[in-house]
C-alpha cells in the first residue's frame, strides 16, 4: 500500500511496502506537481522542445541531437543492471501514471498545444545528461581557442583567473566537535541557473527498507545529490573537474558517406540526417555525425572546421545511476562511500556524516587520463598522443579537522582540473566557521545569507591608489572605502560599487586590445553565452587590469572614467533595486507578480549571479539552502526558490519565495502524525 502525504508546505511524504511501489510513487507524485516540467525536460533531452517551444528552442535541440544524448541515454539505459533497471522503470511507470492529471492541473499544456508523451525507460538517464552534459569546460575550451587565435597563445589562459563555471556551490561539513550537539552538521547551497519551476524538488522517501529525506531532481528517481537517511546524511558541490574532451576533426564526404581522419587514416563515420520540427517556422534539418572520438558538435563535412565532444557516459555506457537506490540504502558514511565509486556524471566533490562519527570529504565521478593538452584546448583527432588511457584512480579525498569547505575552490579536486572557482566563497565560510566551536543547524542560516564580497578588494585598492579626483569623484572614492564590503540588498553602497564594477567592464569590453574578442566565433548558438567578451572580463576583472595588455597606465585610466561616469549619473538605488532575481520559465507567466530583489553576488556566500556591464538582474544563485543535522534529522531545514508545486496558482507554487529571500529556512517535518495524508489519490 502506497499513501502520499504533505507537510504544511506541499512537499510530498511518500511511505510504500516496498522500494519499488515507493519509487512508481516517487514517480506520480512528481509528475502530478511538475507536469510541466518534466515534460519541457523530456523534450530538452531529445531535442524536441522547439516543436513547441518555437525557433528560439532549435539551437538547444540541434545540440542535443548532434551531441546524441537520447541515444547515450539509450545505451546506458540498456547497460544497467537488472535491479537498477527495474527501479528506474518504476519511476518511469509513476510518470506515466500521474502525468495525465498533472497535465490537467498545468495551464502551460493547453497555452501551447502541447500533450504529454509518454516516457521510455531511458528517459530519466535523458533528463540527467542534459542536466549536466554543459557542466564541465567544453565551452571554455571554445573561447580559449577564440582568444589563442585573436590573442596568441599566451593569452590563451588569460581569462581563467578561477573563473565562475555553468554552475557551482557551497557546501560545508562541521564536525561533532566544533558543534552543540557533538554531532556533525552538513549545509550548503547548490548554485545553478534559477529556473521556475526549480531545478530540486523536496521530498521524503519512506519503506521499511529505508527512510530518506532529500531533495531530488525532478525526472529522475531516488535522491541524488542531498540527502538525510536518519542514520548518515551527504551533499555534493560541482568538483570543477575536466572530464570532457574536444576534438578537431577532418571529415570528407565519400560518396554517400562521411570519413574522419584519425590516428590510422581515413575511417567511416556514423552520420544521418535528423528534422526538428518548430513551432510557427519550418522545420530544421540536422546532420549528426560521429566520428570514433565522439559526436561532432562543431561544423560538419561541409564547414570550414569540424569538432568532436568525447564524453566518459557516452565512452562508458554508464551514467552512474546504480549509485541512486546504493545512495538510499545508505546506513553509514562507508555505505556512502561505496555507492558513489559507482558515481560517474558529473564529477562532484562530496561530503558526508553519520550518527556514529563517521565523516567523509572526497571526489566522485569518471575522469579519463590523457594528455595535459586535452584539458586546455581543441586538440587533433589524428594525434594519437591525445587518446584517453583509462581512467583516473583512486579519486582524490582527504580528511576532516573541525570543518571542511567545498565551494567549488581548489581543493581535494585539484588534480583533477584546470579552472576552478576563485578562493572568496571558500575562504569567507572557512572564517564564519572558525568563528565559534558551538554550531547548531538553526546558526548556519548566517553563513548562507553571509554577503560579504571578498572580490571587491581588489578593485577598491587600485581605487584608493588614484590620484587626485574631480569632488563628486572623489566623494564616491571616498564613500566606496568607507564601505563594509557587503552586498545586502538595501544598501547604496553596495549598488555604487556595481555601478562603477560595470562602467569598468564595459569600458574593458571596447578597448582596442581587447577588441579582437569581440565578435564571438562562428560556434552553434548554445555555446555564445560562454563566448561573449564582456562577461569574460567581469569574471576576471583584476587578471584583465593586471595582464599588462592595457599598456601603462591604461588600468587606472578606465577605472578613473568610470568612477567619474557613476559619480555624475543620478541618485544611487539600492542594491535590490538593481539586482532582481529573473528565473528561466520555459513559457513566461502572464502574471508572475513583482520581481523580488536579492541581496549578495557571485561571490558572496549568498551567491546571487549577474553579469557585470551586461546586466545587474541574477539568473544564477542557490537553487535550494540545507542544513541536516545528525544529531536529530527533526532539527534539519531546508528551501527553495519557489515551492512544491510547478502549477501557477497553486497555493505551494510560490509560497517558499519570502523565506528563501529573507536567507531563512524552514523545518524538515519527520513526524508523520504532524502530516496531512492525501486520500483522494490526487
Amino acid at each position: 500500500m502506497t499513501r502520499v502525504y504533505r507537510d504544511r508546505w506541499g512537499v510530498p511524504h511518500l511511505r510504500a511496502d516496498d522500494p519499488h511501489a515507493l519509487v512508481v510513487a516517487q514517480g506520480r507524485v512528481t509528475a502530478y506537481d511538475r507536469a510541466w516540467q518534466l515534460e519541457v525536460e523530456r523534450h530538452r533531452a531529445v531535442g524536441t522542445s522547439a516543436s513547441f517551444l518555437g525557433v528560439e528552442a532549435v539551437g538547444w535541440d540541434r545540440f542535443a541531437r548532434q551531441a546524441r544524448l537520447a541515444d547515450t541515454a539509450r545505451r546506458c539505459h540498456a547497460a544497467l543492471d537488472p535491479a537498477t533497471a527495474a527501479w528506474v522503470g518504476g519511476y518511469v511507470d509513476g510518470v506515466n501514471a500521474g502525468l495525465a492529471a498533472g497535465a490537467a492541473r498545468a495551464p502551460e499544456f493547453a497555452a501551447v498545444g502541447l500533450t504529454p508523451g509518454r516516457w521510455e525507460p531511458w528517459t530519466p538517464l535523458a533528463v540527467w545528461l542534459s542536466h549536466h552534459i554543459l557542466f564541465a569546460n567544453v565551452p571554455t575550451k571554445l573561447w580559449r581557442e577564440h582568444v589563442a587565435d585573436r590573442l596568441g597563445e599566451p593569452a590563451m589562459t588569460l581569462f581563467a583567473a578561477d573563473a565562475p563555471a555553468t554552475a557551482g556551490s557551497n557546501g560545508w561539513l562541521v564536525a561533532g566537535n566544533r558543534t552543540a550537539s557533538g554531532a556533525a552538521l552538513l549545509a550548503g547551497d547548490p548554485h545553478r541557473f534559477i529556473e521556475d519551476p526549480g531545478v530540486y524538488q523536496q521530498i521524503r522517501l519512506a519503506c521499511p527498507e529505508y527512510d530518506v529525506v532529500g531533495l531530488a531532481v525532478p525526472g529522475v528517481p531516488g535522491i541524488a545529490h542531498f540527502g538525510h537517511t536518519g542514520g548518515v546524511a551527504w551533499a555534493i558541490t560541482n568538483a570543477m573537474a575536466d572530464y570532457q574532451d574536444l576534438y578537431a576533426e577532418r571529415l570528407r564526404r565519400r560518396g554517400g558517406a562521411v570519413e574522419a581522419y584519425g590516428p590510422d587514416g581515413w575511417r567511416p563515420a556514423a552520420a544521418h540526417t535528423e528534422t526538428i520540427e518548430v513551432a510557427g517556422d519550418d522545420p530544421v534539418e540536422v546532420e549528426v555525425v560521429e566520428t570514433d572520438r565522439g559526436p561532432v558538435v562543431v561544423g560538419g563535412p561541409d564547414a570550414r572546421r569540424a569538432v568532436s565532444l568525447r564524453y566518459p557516459p557516452r565512452v562508458r555506457a554508464d551514467l552512474g545511476f546504480a549509485a541512486l537506490p546504493a545512495l538510499l540504502r545508505a546506513r553509514t558514511v562507508a555505505d556512502v562511500d561505496a555507492a558513489s565509486d559507482r558515481w560517474i556524471e558529473p564529477v562532484n566533490v562530496l561530503q558526508a556524516a553519520d550518527t556514529r562519527g563517521g565523516l567523509l570529504h572526497r571526489v566522485a565521478g569518471a575522469v579519463p587520463v590523457r594528455h595535459p593538452a586535452n584539458r586546455l584546448r581543441v586538440v587533433p583527432a589524428w594525434d594519437a598522443t591525445h587518446a584517453w588511457r583509462g581512467w583516473y584512480a583512486p579519486m582524490p579525498r582527504a580528511g576532516v579537522d573541525g570543518c571542511a569547505v567545498m565551494a567549488n575552490a581548489r581543493g581535494v579536486a585539484t588534480p583533477l582540473g584546470v579552472e576552478f572557482a576563485p578562493p572568496y566563497r571558500a575562504d569567507r565560510i572557512h572564517a564564519l566557521l572558525a568563528a565559534r566551536a558551538d554550531w547548531t543547524a538553526g546558526a548556519m542560516a548566517a553563513v548562507h545569507s553571509d554577503t560579504h564580497l571578498g572580490s571587491a578588494e581588489p578593485l577598491l585598492a587600485r581605487l584608493a591608489g588614484l590620484g587626485p579626483l574631480a569632488p563628486a569623484a572623489a566623494a564616491l572614492r571616498d564613500r566606496l572605502l568607507r564601505w563594509d564590503r557587503r552586498m545586502a540588498a538595501d544598501s547604496r553602497d553596495a549598488s555604487a560599487y556595481a555601478l562603477v564594477r560595470a562602467a569598468l567592464v564595459r569600458r574593458l569590453a571596447v578597448h582596442p586590445a581587447l577588441a579582437p574578442l569581440a565578435d564571438p566565433p562562428p560556434y552553434p548558438e548554445v555555446f555564445h553565452p560562454w563566448l561573449a567578451l564582456t562577461p569574460r572580463i567581469a569574471y576576471a576583472l583584476e587578471a584583465v587590469l593586471g595582464s599588462g595588455l592595457l599598456g601603462d597606465g591604461g588600468p587606472e585610466a578606465l577605472l578613473r572614467a568610470a568612477v567619474e561616469e557613476v559619480a555624475t549619473a543620478a541618485a544611487v538605488p539600492h542594491w535590490g533595486e538593481l539586482h532582481r532575481l529573473t528565473p528561466w520559465r520555459a513559457v513566461p507567466e502572464a502574471d508572475a507578480g513583482p520581481v523580488p530583489g536579492l541581496a549578495g553576488d557571485h561571490d558572496c556566500v549568498l551567491a546571487t549571479s549577474s553579469v557585470p556591464g551586461v546586466t545587474h538582474d541574477c539568473a544564477r544563485g542557490p537553487a535550494a539552502r540545507y542544513v541536516w543535522d545528525l544529531a536529530d534529522r527533526a532539527r534539519s531545514s531546508w528551501v527553495v526558490p519557489f515551492g512544491a508545486s510547478g502549477v501557477p496558482g497553486d497555493r505551494h507554487h510560490h509560497d517558499q519565495t519570502p523565506v528563501w529571500l529573507a536567507g531563512d529556512l524552514l523545518p524538515v517535518t519527520t513526524d508523520w502524525d504532524q502530516l496531512t495524508e492525501e486520500r483522494d489519490g490526487h
